[in-house]
């Protein structure tokens, strides 16, 4: 009778056994079908809930870039040279007569010297000339003179012994000569004047050719005095000095820039805006550019046409009078106010969420006990807020957090 009582008390020890694992695997599973039903907890402070609103809403493209001087002065080297001297850095404030950079070329010296010898001795060769000329000109003028002499008394001569040979007191023969002597001499006269006419002309001549000689040397003095200026290189406009990209002792070729000089009364904004936002974009259109130092307001004025790492660039103008302290090169944000949508549905926009697309999101209920997915179909963006275009109405709750990894297994959750 022991061995049977023994028996019977093993079996109902197993079956207690196989009684308390059926228990485990049915509260397992009832905490996983709680699970799966929405049973996961967060934390109220964990998540951003945002309400839905209506009215009107700006639409905007938001773009960030940097601002340039709207005017700009590039210096290059005119000649061959070698830095002597740099007189100011980048950041220096300059007017337009500021020297930058000391040049040197020694040969530029030189051809300046040869030329102005050359033009002092083609100055030179011109008085030689007016000398000569002068003097050739009054030894014609003296052959003239000695003509008209001539031929004035062979005149009185001629006139004289008209009378007298009509009385028999002078020979038929001698008169002839007389007269045949008068006419010789008056075309001897008509020549030496033609002659003076001519040489006249010939001295004039000569002397603008020789005009001629010394303006082009001037203008070879002149171009050999510029290229020296040209060493001292002036800012040109008043403006800040925003790259010298040249050392100390080295050499530069025509042409190579020597520093940019930029406007800082006048500047401007280019910005940098996403290509697949860019169309919405129109000239003209009102913006605000945030400076850090102060917001501004700006007007489209150029749209590059060119897509450069998925960006374009925007070129905003702005006003003349900026907040202090505001320069180039300051980085800067922008938003580019591209539509006005009245009685709009919209929210703020949530984590990872794009225009023009679709998400589920957690509604969250009246007790802001729990929530619930949802589809939420979006619009288009502004600034920090997103349009709505069905899914959620006014007043209604959506926690705008990313919760990317519950609403994959998770329709519902519990906010503790």
């Amino acid at each position: 009778m022991d061995i049977v009582k023994t028996k019977v008390a093993k079996q109902l020890s197993l079956w207690h056994k196989l009684v308390l694992l059926l228990a485990v695997i049915l509260i397992i599973g009832v905490i996983y079908q709680r699970n799966s039903q929405g049973g996961v907890s967060v934390s109220r402070s964990n998540i951003i809930i945002s309400d839905v609103r209506q009215g009107a809403l700006s639409i905007t493209v938001t773009g960030y870039g940097e601002l340039k001087s709207a005017q700009q002065q590039l210096l290059t080297a005119k000649t061959p040279a070698t830095v002597q001297a740099i007189l100011l850095k980048p950041g220096a404030i300059v007017t337009s007569d500021s020297i930058i950079v000391q040049l040197a070329n020694p040969a530029l010296e030189q051809q300046l010297k040869s030329a102005q010898q050359e033009l002092n001795k083609l100055n030179a060769n011109l008085r030689q000339l007016r000398l000569n000329n002068t003097r050739e000109q009054l030894n014609e003028l003296s052959d003239v003179a000695q003509s008209h002499a001539a031929y004035e008394n062979a005149k009185l001569k001629l006139k004289a012994e008209t009378s007298l040979v009509e009385q028999g007191i002078v020979s038929t023969l001698n008169y002839q000569r007389s007269r045949l002597d008068e006419q010789q001499l008056r075309q001897q006269l008509a020549i030496a004047k033609q002659r003076a006419e001519q040489l006249e002309a010939v001295h004039i001549e000569s002397e603008n050719v020789q005009l001629e000689q010394i303006k082009q040397q001037q203008g070879v003095v002149a171009m050999a005095q510029t290229q020296l200026a040209n060493l001292s290189v002036a800012a040109g406009i008043d403006g800040v000095l925003q790259r010298l990209p040249v050392e100390l002792g080295q050499s530069v070729n025509p042409g190579q820039e020597i520093a940019l000089i930029g406007s800082v009364d006048s500047l401007i904004a280019i910005i940098q805006v996403p290509q697949n936002q860019v169309d919405d974009i129109r000239l003209a259109q009102l913006a605000h550019v945030d400076t850090r130092r102060g917001v501004v307001k700006a007007r489209v004025v150029r749209i590059s046409p060119v897509v450069v790492n998925n960006t374009v660039e925007v070129e905003l103008s702005l006003p003349k009078e900026l907040p202090e302290n505001v320069r180039p090169q300051l980085t800067v944000d922008a938003n580019i106010e591209v539509a006005q949508l009245k009685d709009v549905t919209y929210i703020e926009r949530p984590a990872n969420v794009k225009p023009h697309s679709v998400r589920d999101l957690y509604q969250v209920n009246s007790q802001q006990q729990s929530a619930h997915l949802v589809d939420i179909k979006f619009g288009r963006e502004a600034g920090r807020f997103i349009e709505i275009l069905s899914g959620a109405q006014l007043d209604q709750q959506l926690i705008i957090s990313d919760l990317t990894n519950l609403t994959r297994s998770n329709s519902e959750i519990l906010i503790n």
